[in-house]
């Protein structure tokens, strides 16, 4: 991809690990280097966090097919499904993926007057009853990088009367996703949208307010904010910034930058271009006598391999950023990877 003068890694680091945090944008980091500038120097501009704020709203929205009326902004993924879990009623029963991740999982195990279910992965479509209120599952799956069949999860709930929330911290960015039709998407933006951290979104579906508890809402929250700072909030807004949780202000500086970049880029091309380099890692993995966990439903930019996890120390030694996770070996490839990156790692497991 041409990403000429976009990043800037140390000489000598082969950075394949996005599914852990990504790398910002040489254009990014200038934005906020600036506005650290202007934050310690007195200068600080709130038109100038507003903008950006409307900036990754409307970037956001636009990446993942939905109007930005329908985006709120928060800092953590599970802030966002808080808002989700504290909403349903007792007694509600949510279907959830073995061993996905704890953000999207704890804020409904932890209501003790909620039933969860988990189920395998592949089986969750299959586990949607007529009892389900809620399916709550990751796109990519963090541990190691099976794509869900969320056609086939929507479908399901649809069926039987249920809602849906994707957890899409780990796709959106390469994978192609149109919120369009779900009920509710979080989405962490330091990973593939290589926002810094501290950025993160949920889209709420039109008829599905009801589902999301405003109990967090601040003054930012409000139709107008500045005429309704004080004391209770008078009027929330009327599009899904009533579930905004005032942002970290710096982070979103940088973060609407990055998603800048990605909507240049486009998702198509990221998505193409990141998972024909981990079609690439599999194939050799294969020859080296290695067979990594199956992608799921659709190529996945993230390669988990068994048995290998404890290889990490040693590639980072040789300046290969990877990760382990679930006693895996994880790869991620993203925008600013190349087949080099990928055949130097496949030499370094062979050795």
């Amino acid at each position: 991809m041409d990403i000429a003068g976009e990043f800037a890694l140390d000489a000598g680091i082969t950075y394949l690990n996005t599914a852990s945090s990504g790398i910002g944008p040489l254009r990014a980091a200038e934005a906020l280097r600036t506005a650290a500038a202007s934050w310690s120097g007195g200068t600080d501009d709130w038109l100038r966090h507003e903008r950006a704020l409307s900036a990754a709203r409307a970037a956001y929205a636009r990446i993942t097919g939905v109007a930005a009326e329908r985006v709120a902004l928060g800092s953590s993924v599970s802030t966002h499904v808080g808002m989700i879990a504290t909403a349903l009623p007792a007694g509600a029963e949510v279907v959830l993926a073995d061993g996905d991740f704890s953000s999207l999982v704890n804020p409904f195990a932890s209501r003790a007057d909620v039933t969860v279910r988990t189920v395998p992965l592949e089986g969750i479509a299959d586990a949607v009853r007529p009892a389900t209120a809620l399916v709550a599952v990751s796109a990519v799956q963090s541990a190691d990088g099976r794509v869900a069949d969320l056609a086939a999860v929507r479908e399901a709930a649809s069926r039987h009367g249920a809602r849906v929330l994707v957890d899409a911290t780990q796709a959106a960015g390469w994978l192609p996703l149109s919120a369009d039709g779900l009920d509710y998407v979080v989405c962490g933006g330091y990973k593939w949208l290589l926002a810094p951290r501290g950025v993160s979104f949920l889209t709420v579906r039109e008829g599905a307010e009801d589902g999301v508890s405003a109990q967090f809402a601040g003054w930012y929250a409000a139709e107008d904010p500045w005429d309704d700072c004080y004391g209770p909030v008078t009027r929330l807004a009327r599009s899904a910034r009533r579930f905004d949780v005032l942002p970290p202000l710096l982070p979103y500086l940088a973060g609407a930058v990055s998603l800048g970049l990605v909507e240049e880029l486009g998702v198509e091309a990221v998505g193409a271009h990141d998972t024909a380099l981990a079609e690439r890692f599999r194939a050799g993995l294969l020859r080296l006598g290695h067979k990594a966990v199956p992608s799921g439903a659709r190529p996945s930019a993230i390669v988990a391999v068994p048995g290998l996890g404890d290889a990490a120390e040693r590639l980072a030694a040789a300046g290969i950023r990877v990760s382990a996770r679930a006693g895996n070996l994880r790869a991620a490839f993203h925008l600013y990877n190349t087949e080099a990156d990928v055949d130097r790692l496949l030499r370094v497991l062979a050795a």
